[in-house]
């Protein structure tokens, strides 16, 4: 324990069972499954709302028709019901059934149309039968039903009654914010989004992952303070950034988090810069679990890192998934289900989440005090606690790279890069040396204000 009863995270990530906070994390997005969520809406409301009896969120409510940025907040869309009912009165489709069966912010409707007149407003995936696809119309009015091909093809000709029972009002649009205080006022940025209806990967694993770690971090004595935001994709984040401008200086370091729930291997999207230190610091901890993973560099595309690195922020944030978004069949599609979804998946990412934001607290610089020459270790006693040999001279290589690289311009996390040994490593050596004299810490490792 720390002062004031908080914990260390090296404590929450040693106690940790990746499977029991999988289950957990597993628990939250069969809750919040049914709800269907768009980028306004009681939704995303109800949802936030479902957060916030785990963690203290701050909501915030937007009116419509709010300039932010080049973009204007949008008039909200509910929806109580809709179907596609044959002649006979018996239902085609039926949003009870799915919430994918409607085109996300579709204009209300109430007509009774021809087959063909009907096919101009129906969406299917002739590839997967038996799948509904995920479709929305956020900026441009229309009605629309999303259905299996396999329900379109044994739809017949003749008259059909279709009526979607949705409405487009002026309202608000609404975000969720929690901010974690550290010893620091600098801020790491998690950011999730909250905009998508029965999709288990895309993105309640993302909600889900962020509040656990929002929960767990609460606990903890942090360097870093860390702001969560549960926003909608796109809007939401331009919203944000219209709103706290100034408060974008504060952050050094952050991730988006999305997809973290399949069972592919992890994949990191750099920031924009590139070489951030949250960068490094993902690359360390991939590298360091001996996981399948995958790098690859920055690009206008994806989620909302792509609007903290637009080139007027610049802001140092990837972004950190399984399998990416549109690389795996099931995404946007009903098939993005409570099965698709893994516990080990979830528990896996969370373990990760943390390890990288580990590397983001403990990393920084120190000064070798005896630079001339090697200093005699043995007789201060600095093997003594090593069990086994082969551990030994990892330890012994890792504190001689400190030693050596400890000249006030390497952090911990530039040696571990250097030498190519864990992180967790060098850190351990770190310590070693400063407890014997060796070293003493100076400034803050290398950061990445603008």
């Amino acid at each position: 324990m720390t002062d004031g009863g908080l914990v260390d995270l090296r404590e929450i990530q040693r106690r940790l069972i990746p499977e029991e906070a999988g289950a957990a994390m597993h628990a939250l997005i069969r809750e919040l499954y049914p709800i269907c969520r768009s980028i306004t809406g009681d939704g995303v409301r109800e949802t936030l709302r479902r957060i916030a009896r785990d963690i203290p969120l701050k909501i915030h409510e937007i009116p419509t028709g709010t300039r932010v940025l080049d973009w204007t907040i949008p008039k909200e869309w509910n929806i109580k019901g809709a179907y596609i009912k044959r002649s006979d009165g018996s239902k085609v489709v039926d949003f009870s059934d799915s919430n994918l069966h409607v085109l996300n912010y579709s204009a209300p409707v109430h007509e009774t149309l021809t087959l063909e007149k009907l096919r101009e407003h129906l969406s299917s995936m002739p590839e997967h039968p038996d799948w509904i696809p995920y479709r929305t119309s956020y900026f441009a009015e229309r009605w629309g039903f999303c259905l299996s091909h396999k329900q379109l093809a044994a739809m017949r000709e003749g008259l059909y009654e279709v009526r979607i029972d949705s409405s487009l009002s002026d309202g608000h649009l609404t975000y969720g914010e929690i901010c974690v205080p550290g010893r620091s006022t600098d801020e790491v940025l998690l950011s999730c989004h909250v905009c998508h209806p029965s999709l288990c990967n895309d993105n309640l694993s993302g909600i889900a992952l962020c509040a656990f770690l929002a929960q767990e971090l609460s606990r903890c004595s942090l360097r870093y303070s860390y702001r969560f935001l549960f926003i909608p994709g796109t809007i939401g984040a331009i919203t944000w950034l219209a709103r706290n401008e100034k408060g974008v200086e504060r952050i050094r370091h952050g991730l988006v988090v999305a997809g973290v729930g399949d069972a592919g291997a992890m994949t990191y999207k750099r920031s924009r810069r590139g070489d951030a230190e949250i960068d490094r610091a993902v690359a360390r901890v991939l590298v360091d679990s001996g996981d399948p993973h995958e790098l690859v560099d920055f690009s206008p595309h994806g989620y909302d890192e792509r609007q903290y690195c637009s080139p007027g922020f610049n802001l140092p944030v990837g972004s950190l998934t399984r399998t990416p978004h549109g690389r795996y069949a099931e995404y946007h599609t009903s098939a993005d289900g409570l099965d698709f979804v893994r516990p080990a998946s979830l528990g896996d990412s969370f373990a990760k989440y943390l390890s990288v934001i580990g590397v983001l607290e403990r990393n920084r610089a120190l000064l070798n005090r005896n630079p001339k020459g090697e200093p005699q270790l043995g007789r201060r006693g600095l093997y003594r606690d090593v069990g086994g040999h082969v551990e030994a001279r990892e330890l012994e290589s890792a504190m001689l790279w400190v030693l050596n690289l400890s000249d006030g311009g390497c952090s911990l996390l530039d040696i571990a890069e250097r030498s190519r040994l864990r992180f967790e490593q060098i850190e351990t050596a770190a310590g070693l040396l400063e407890g014997s004299g060796l070293l003493t810490e100076i400034a803050s490792a290398r950061g990445d204000a603008r």
